[in-house]
């Protein structure tokens, strides 16, 4: 009897000890920011600093890549228009994506319910380990970060969607319903980004989708707190992505930016879009014409915010390298790797700009 009551109070110190790794309950009524989470001064946001227009990346109307006649001048703007995007900025909007706008919003609606349930019924998914395929975590890598950021998430993986829908969290009630439209239609719409990058690049329409294997994607749910002092912390620090293409949900309220031109520059939201980023893998593909750009997710002191960004990621076999026809008459950058070994190293470290995909330029390559 003895041993059964030792079981259960040592159960009930493990949940509250796993529970404090969380922050959307526990600091929601805080007036000051904890120390774990307060920046060094010269690693701060500077929120004033940050320009904020409108027309802060460029928009791309895909309505010509989904007509039913397919005519080659609507099809080759939209390649024309996606290839300079990649090259000028790295990060562009799509409008147009044959994406329904219920869908989108039946996605940040269950979303919204999972992080308002008691901490009880998320906490089960909780672990700080990257190679579960479904797990609640705070924070980047919360093993390996002095400084803490400001977020909350579900991360899971939906591709091959029937081998991962079974582990998904069955709570909300609908929430394995809503999430696997929404992932098969982000799949749907990144497939015909890849070919239109393919083409911008002057390489054949199934080019990246051969280079990246076997393919492989996750969909994170990002949950970003009120914060009593959003000038100390970060939702998530200056960053690149590991991945091929970064396809971005989000809620109205702003939170992500870019560095571009020695500044940051707010990207807000035009209604009914998704924003798409080239990640690091693009980056080696396309011999550096096409660059990662670092962004970052600052928070406020108003409302939360939730992002919901699919990652679209290689195959752990599939070997990276730039495409053998863009180093025909320019040296290779990077040196060829499994993508095991960069999505290892990306989960090893702390959050640091681009340091990740330094690891495996050439030595006497340029700097990043």
């Amino acid at each position: 009897m003895e041993n059964k009551q030792s079981e259960v109070v040592m159960e009930s110190n493990q949940l509250k000890e796993t529970t404090r790794k969380l922050i959307s309950d526990r600091f929601s009524h805080l007036t000051k920011l904890p120390e774990n989470y307060i920046r060094a001064s010269g690693e701060r946001p500077r929120l004033h600093e940050v320009v904020n227009v409108c027309t802060s990346i460029p928009v791309v109307d895909m309505k010509g890549w989904w007509s039913n006649n397919s005519s080659t001048t609507s099809r080759s703007q939209v390649v024309n228009d996606i290839g300079r995007a990649c090259q000028e900025y790295g990060f562009f909007q799509i409008i147009n994506h044959d994406i329904p706008d219920s869908l989108s919003k039946k996605m940040l609606e269950v979303a919204a319910e999972f992080f308002e349930m008691p901490i009880e019924d998320r906490i089960q998914w909780y672990s700080d380990d990257p190679s579960q395929t479904t797990r609640v975590s705070s924070s980047f890598n919360i093993t390996k970060e002095g400084v803490l950021n400001w977020r909350d998430y579900l991360r899971h993986y939906c591709y091959p969607l029937e081998d991962y829908v079974h582990t998904w969290p069955s709570n909300p009630s609908n929430y394995r319903e809503v999430a696997s439209e929404y992932c098969r239609e982000v799949r749907s719409l990144v497939l015909r980004l890849l070919e239109a990058i393919s083409e911008s690049l002057g390489l054949e329409t199934d080019f990246l989708n051969k280079a990246i294997g076997s393919h492989g994607q996750h969909m994170c749910l990002n949950y970003y707190p009120k914060c009593p002092d959003p000038e100390l912390t970060y939702g998530l620090p200056p960053h690149s992505d590991p991945t091929v293409l970064t396809v971005l949900l989000q809620d109205g309220v702003p939170g992500l930016q870019i560095f571009k031109n020695g500044q940051w520059i707010a990207v807000n939201a035009v209604p009914n879009s998704f924003v798409v980023n080239v990640g690091d893998q693009i980056e080696v593909i396309s011999n550096g014409k096409y660059k990662s750009v670092v962004h970052r997710a600052v928070v406020n002191s108003n409302e939360a915010r939730i992002s919901i960004p699919t990652f679209y990621f290689p195959s752990e076999d599939a070997t990276i390298e730039p495409a053998p026809a863009l180093v025909d008459f320019e040296p290779a950058l990077f040196r060829s790797f499994k993508y095991k070994e960069y999505y290892s190293k990306f989960w090893s470290k702390e959050l640091e700009g681009k340091s990740c995909l330094g690891f495996f330029k050439h030595n006497d390559s340029p700097p990043i």
